[in-house]
């Protein structure tokens, strides 16, 4: 019962920390006191579990956890989670913060799902079925933050279609103005970003630890990876200046219509994704 726990604890651990990223991306941005208030509390809660994991493994092996690579590995990770508390506390260096714990949540998503540990557990085949289940849920939540960018760069389309023809009436006084639609697109991908990110590398951990043998090459990964370059660009682009308005509204449109080819002719085309 006591390592079932520990195993559920563990999986509540990089649950907070994907969270905690999507915050600290939203805030590195747009520099949001919410934001970095969410952030550090749920990166807060993090430290707090690991120490508290960490001195219950020294006390119960008499010894510092570092003599194999996976007890390294929880160590790295909870040093890196260590140092950028103090950073962000101390010094307010944000972007080193911010790509601190991307480098954490990596090495905590590996310690956590790695094949030596679900080989241990009395609940292997569990954690390999809920690291599944958080990493489609993730992907479905990027999607569903994407979706919601494609409805606003819709409604910014048209929008601005009838405020150029002139034929504004009062059956479209409910819509948002073009600012707000602008607005909604760089909010919904700012979420829909970071939590592609994450899908993307509990995946990959899902299948070193369930497959055989696998391809980097497979159609859905490459599609993957493809979407969150080209959302990025098109934010980055946007923050930049250089992408605003009708081009931005049609950036949008584009990059929806290329995750579904990836969602649909990709699964069918993967040689182990099987959503059809």
């Amino acid at each position: 019962m006591a390592d079932i726990t520990m195993a559920r604890l563990h999986e509540a651990m990089v649950i907070l920390y994907a969270i905690s990223l999507v915050f600290y991306f939203v805030d590195y941005l747009y520099t949001t006191k919410k934001a970095i208030r969410v952030a550090m509390s749920l990166l807060g809660a993090v430290w707090l579990l690991q120490t508290v994991f960490l001195v219950l493994y020294i006390v119960e092996t008499q010894r510092f956890p570092v003599l194999t690579l996976f007890e390294g590995i929880y160590f790295y990770a909870w040093l890196l989670v260590t140092l950028s508390l103090v950073l962000r506390i101390f010094y307010r260096f944000d972007f080193a913060v911010f790509l601190i714990n991307i480098i954490g949540f990596i090495f905590m998503v590996i310690h956590t799902f790695a094949p030596v540990q679900i080989e241990r557990s009395p609940v292997g085949e569990a954690l390999v079925s809920e690291l599944l289940f958080i990493h489609i849920t993730f992907a479905i939540l990027s999607y569903a933050a994407f979706s919601l960018s494609f409805v606003f760069s819709a409604l910014h389309l048209l929008l601005y279609r009838l405020l150029k023809q002139k034929k504004w009436t009062k059956q479209w006084s409910s819509l948002p103005s073009l600012g707000q639609t602008e607005q909604g697109m760089t909010i919904s991908i700012l979420i829909g970003i970071p939590m592609l990110f994450v899908s993307l590398v509990l995946g990959f951990q899902w299948a070193i630890v369930s497959l055989e043998e696998f391809s980097l090459l497979d159609v859905k990964i490459v599609g993957s990876f493809v979407l969150l370059i080209v959302y990025s660009f098109i934010l980055w682009r946007h923050r930049r200046g250089n992408l605003n308005g009708m081009n931005y509204a049609w950036a949008h449109l584009y990059a929806f219509l290329l995750l579904l080819l990836n969602f649909f002719f990709g699964s069918r085309l993967s040689e182990f994704h099987f959503w059809y």
